[in-house]
């Protein structure tokens, strides 16, 4: 009976976000609180559950969300992502645009939201279409799904640094970046291969600028104006995630001495991304009001709905704990059913169901990884590499699929000129590829490193 109220209280999630169009924040609240006074919880137990765990959710994660969305503006309004654009094209060559777009994307989508690195390098895409002479959707899914790997699989991104949180792994944040970077490149991977494969064949009509006149290469990246070199521009991604790499591995070889604890000390995930963002500061063209509090104030907005989907996530997650499921789960043989690899099923399953039923792939890791995590324990998952691995699976769920009722689906639709029915068969079913190949690498990886 228990587990049907959980059950309820997920459908009413999703219902309360779907149907009635209620913020997820409020949703995830409803949803708490129903299973809370279902399941015989005291009204103080209730109350102790929510508060515990949003904060507990806030003080491993929050200012790191913070931080990460803080920086994603800043590289965003100061052209970095542009310059790193423009690197890539350079490595890769205008022979093969698609595979440019790929990888552009990737980069990008590691500190900046899917939906604005689309729009971020809408202009981009555009002209290098033409000058390249490729089809338009192909040229979209490429960009679209090699932002998507990164954004449900790598942090500092905050869908999977939630994830990690919740389900214990916020102490191994090194090992999920460096899994989530390897997990991602095949997921990147067989987006680009659907972008030449399939979306080549999807026409779009042809696209013109604001002013009716085609798009020209040259004149869009130098609308650019005076971008950053090519140090400034990668430093604010790469800096932080060597740091939190570097306190890691000297963790784990279990390095003495002063040294060592300050290395650790600069690759705590919080004191690693504030680096990020003071290394950011230089690429701001002034420092002014416009700067100093404008660009702060839009990286603070951008990250307060993901703090508050997080923490109440958390909130969720504690009430499930305190219900008294954890228990009856110890009295199953769960090992036994879902033995090794084979349990990675199980949240990539409900992540999967949650992302295509509600559309937010940030809300199914949030909400699959508190509904998992009482599982774990139990069937012995513990550890930087097993826990990482959960998190991957989360994040292969919460890749499929994009459909209508998700923001990201529409912002490719909309700035590509693509038909619904198109959009289906192209960026649709180029996440399902991606999340079904996404749970295959993560099996394995459990079967060669577990």
């Amino acid at each position: 009976m228990l587990f049907v109220i959980i059950a309820i209280g997920v459908l009413l999630i999703v219902l309360a976000t779907t149907k009635f169009k209620l913020h997820p924040f409020m949703s995830l609240l409803v949803g708490t609180l129903f299973v809370g006074f279902a399941s015989g919880m005291s009204f103080e137990l209730i109350v102790e559950s929510i508060n515990t765990g949003f904060g507990n959710i806030m003080t491993s994660i929050g200012l790191v969300i913070v931080f990460g969305t803080i920086i994603g503006v800043i590289l965003e309004k100061a052209g970095a992502a542009y310059r790193m654009a423009e690197v890539v094209l350079r490595v890769v060559g205008p022979k093969r645009p698609q595979l440019a777009m790929s990888i552009i994307g990737f980069i990008v989508s590691i500190p900046v939201f899917c939906d604005s690195g689309f729009i971020i390098l809408n202009s981009l895409r555009k002209a290098l279409a033409k000058r390249a002479k490729v089809a338009v959707a192909s040229m979209s899914v490429a960009l679209a799904t090699g932002l998507y790997a990164t954004h449900t699989l790598v942090p500092p991104t905050p869908g999977p640094i939630a994830a990690a949180g919740n389900v214990g792994a916020d102490a191994y944040l090194g090992t999920v970046i460096l899994i989530g970077f390897i997990v991602a490149i095949p997921a990147a991977a067989i987006g680009y291969l659907w972008a030449v494969k399939v979306a080549t064949k999807i026409e779009v009509p042809e696209e013109k600028g604001a002013d009716g006149e085609d798009f020209d290469y040259d004149k869009v990246v130098a609308s650019f104006g005076k971008m950053p070199s090519t140090f400034q521009a990668f430093l604010p991604i790469l800096l932080p995630i060597i740091l939190i790499g570097l306190g890691s591995v000297i963790s784990v070889l279990g390095y003495e001495g002063g040294f060592a604890e300050f290395l650790i000390f600069l690759g705590k995930p919080v004191i690693a991304l504030l680096i990020g963002v003071i290394v950011a500061l230089p690429l701001m063209p002034k420092y002014d009001e416009e700067t100093l509090t404008g660009w702060f104030g839009k990286g603070l907005l951008d990250a307060a709905p993901i703090l508050l989907i997080t923490g109440v996530g958390g909130s969720f997650g504690t009430v499930i704990k305190n219900s008294g499921v954890e228990e009856i789960i110890q009295s199953w043989d769960i090992a036994g059913v879902f033995t090794g690899a084979f349990f990675l099923l199980v949240p990539f399953l409900i992540a999967a169901a949650l992302k295509t039923a509600q559309g937010s792939s940030t809300t199914s890791l949030v909400l699959t990884s508190s509904l998992i995590a009482p599982m774990l324990p139990v069937v012995g998952i513990e550890g930087a590499v097993p826990l990482a691995l959960v998190v991957m699976a989360i994040g292969a769920g919460a890749m499929t699929v994009s459909h209508v009722n998700d923001s990201y689906f529409w912002v490719v639709t909309q700035f590509t000129g693509m038909k619904v029915t198109d959009a289906y068969k192209a960026q649709t079913m180029a996440t399902l590829m991606q999340g079904l190949v996404t749970i295959i690498v993560t099996m394995i990886l459990w079967v060669i490193l577990v």
